[in-house]
């Protein structure tokens, strides 16, 4: 791959890392290379430890996604992660570059989501279907530019494709991500234009709030689909 993650954070806890687009979370049926089996390397050589080594994945960014990630280089930390995640207690701010800019410059996004597990997709409905899920997000435009809308989007919730599948509900596609409706594609695969640049939360085990960050490299967001900043 073009780009290997980088370590933002290490203790004894937790490894947090900047995830490239393209990489998958956790290992699949492809049999690619995930941030997990990247990790267990990665501390494998840093600590010379033989044998298995533990690497838990509390949280995921789908694979054509960039930014932080959380990774548990315990079973204690991994349980309490899962339970904060579970209950969404962990803040989290991601970047967007949209095909159209929103109707309203700020908003609060509820839809209820229902997964088709044999297309990988999930749509978004304005009621309650039977086995849907609950999200909300709330979203801020930063700038419009040349048709293109880049937004801070801050997910109350944690569902899968959440700000995929919300932000195309009300006609705002990603730039890239066809699967969800976008007309422009990007120009090189394994990538969409949505970047996970910062989470918090309280740390496992030391008990005091962290926050991690991934900045978003804006000119290179920009430059990967040809668009210049006024």
């Amino acid at each position: 791959m073009k780009n290997s993650p980088s370590v933002i954070f290490e203790d004894n806890h937790l490894l947090v890392i900047r995830k490239p687009a393209g990489w998958l979370s956790q290992g699949d049926r492809t049999g690619d290379q995930s941030v997990v089996d990247w990790a267990k390397e990665y501390i494998r050589k840093k600590h010379n430890k033989p044998g298995n080594i533990f690497c838990g994945l509390p949280h995921r960014l789908d694979r054509p996604v960039s930014g932080v990630m959380v990774l548990a280089k315990t079973s204690k930390s991994l349980e309490r992660l899962n339970k904060m995640f579970q209950e969404n207690e962990v803040k989290k701010v991601y970047y967007a570059l949209v095909e159209k800019a929103p109707e309203l410059e700020t908003d609060c996004l509820t839809h209820w989501l229902l997964k088709d597990p044999s297309e990988n997709v999930s749509k978004a409905y304005v009621k309650e279907k039977k086995n849907s899920k609950k999200s909300v997000l709330n979203y801020s435009v930063l700038s419009i530019f040349k048709g293109y809308s880049l937004v801070e989007v801050h997910p109350q919730t944690g569902r899968p494709h959440q700000i995929r599948v919300q932000l195309a509900a009300i006609g705002s596609p990603i730039l890239g991500d066809k699967k969800y409706g976008a007309r422009k594609l990007a120009d090189y695969e394994g990538e969409i234009a949505l970047h996970a640049g910062q989470i918090s939360f309280i740390h496992p085990v030391k008990k005091e709030k962290v926050v991690f960050e991934a900045p978003l490299n804006y000119n290179r967001f920009m430059e990967n689909y040809q668009i210049v900043k006024p």
